[in-house]
């Protein structure tokens, strides 16, 4: 069956699966608190999910990965097939299988991925879980009625252009994009902040920096996600792109070649120790909503390697990233941005480009080889 066709108007029509009855009342409950969204159907495992579809015209789908008869992963691949622009959203609770399969499910063609608390009374009690969830299912009902057909894709071979959606941003206003010139010096340090559709635009741009060697610069990644997910994320990013990657540990002193990934919960920051660079890891205030934040980790790199900095911001809600570039813009290193086009949210990466701090505005095909351009002067 090919892609329905999206309502241009009306609230998002969202399909919310899962086996537990209380956790799918709670869910649409908080769906249906924001008028923009819409629940056209509720069911208990994936094999429902999928022949809901034929019933249903659904832009959005809340998947659970544990349920009977179908599980979320199984049920991934058939709903994409029966519809292959829908925006499907993983729901699973904070365990180090779930996040596995999480991003198995991303590298499958997911949209995106939400942490569930474990407990429907913690469900009930989380404001952030309702917050998260609501900016997830707008943005990404955005993203179907902005591009009505998908194939499934997987990473990190081949993969088709994302699907994006142009956030409101608070700051700046939208404008003519305006690029400056990158530093003049080569970098020591590559750092790379991300949110929403960053794990699969992180797989396809490290799998690419693999092929063609001259890179031997420490990565520094902010991706916005929990504990135990980031563990998970690290170890997919050694597999799918062959770079040595980790959570980042408080005090270790920063290497080449060494990808490092800020633990979720905690901001990820460097600090100067005479020749060494040291690593810090703290649970400080969080910063735009998020903890890690990428505005911390660029602030602190703009401090402690000055102009030998290039940055990069892919796609995201929000505007994390905006003002820590603008600070290493300030210091004389280089940042560069996803370009609207290729970002399945382009909320970071518009704030950045838009703020006249870029040397350039790429499709994330680009970035990849740009970033080996800037890191070898080649």
């Amino acid at each position: 069956m090919g892609a329905r066709r999206s309502e241009p108007d009306g609230p998002y029509r969202v399909m919310v699966v899962d086996d537990s009855a209380v956790v799918r009342g709670l869910v649409t409950r908080m769906l249906e608190s924001d008028p923009s969204i819409e629940i056209v159907a509720s069911v208990g495992n994936g094999l429902q999910a999928v022949q809901s579809l034929d019933r249903h015209n659904v832009e959005v789908v809340v998947l659970d990965i544990e349920m009977p008869v179908m599980d979320g992963l199984t049920a991934l691949p058939k709903l994409l097939e029966k519809d292959p622009g829908l925006q499907i959203i993983m729901a699973s609770t904070l365990t180090l299988q779930n996040a596995d399969i999480s991003l198995r499910a991303l590298e499958a063609g997911a949209a995106d991925y939400i942490p569930k608390p474990t407990t429907s009374r913690e469900l009930a009690g989380t404001a952030d879980f309702k917050r998260d969830l609501l900016e997830k299912v707008r943005a990404l009902g955005g993203v179907r009625r902005s591009n009505t057909r998908r194939a499934p894709h997987r990473f990190p071979s081949a993969p088709p252009p994302p699907q994006r959606v142009r956030e409101p941003l608070a700051r700046p206003a939208p404008g003519p994009i305006v690029l400056c010139k990158p530093g003049e010096d080569v970098p020591e340090i590559i750092a790379i902040g991300s949110s929403t559709g960053g794990p699969q635009a992180l797989f396809k741009v490290l799998s690419a920096l693999r092929g063609g060697g001259g890179v031997k610069q420490p990565i520094f990644i902010t991706q916005h996600m929990p504990a135990t997910f980031t563990t998970i994320l690290a170890q997919h990013i050694t597999r799918l792109s062959g770079m040595e990657a980790a959570e980042g540990q408080d005090g270790e002193v920063v290497r080449s070649g060494r990808v490092y990934v800020a633990p979720g919960d905690f901001h990820m920051t460097v600090e100067a120790r005479g020749v060494d660079k040291i690593l810090r890891i703290a649970k400080g205030p969080p910063e735009n909503y998020c903890r890690p934040a990428v505005d911390p980790m660029f602030r602190s790199l703009a401090a402690a390697y000055g102009r030998r900095v290039l940055a990069v911001v892919l796609t995201g809600m929000g505007v994390d990233g905006s003002k820590g570039s603008a600070e290493i813009h300030k210091a004389g290193g280089t940042v560069i941005a996803q370009d609207e086009a290729s970002s399945i949210v382009w909320g970071m990466p518009g704030a950045t480009a838009l703020s006249g701090v870029c040397s350039a505005v790429l499709a994330l095909d680009d970035i990849a080889p740009y970033i080996r351009k800037i890191a070898t002067r080649r």
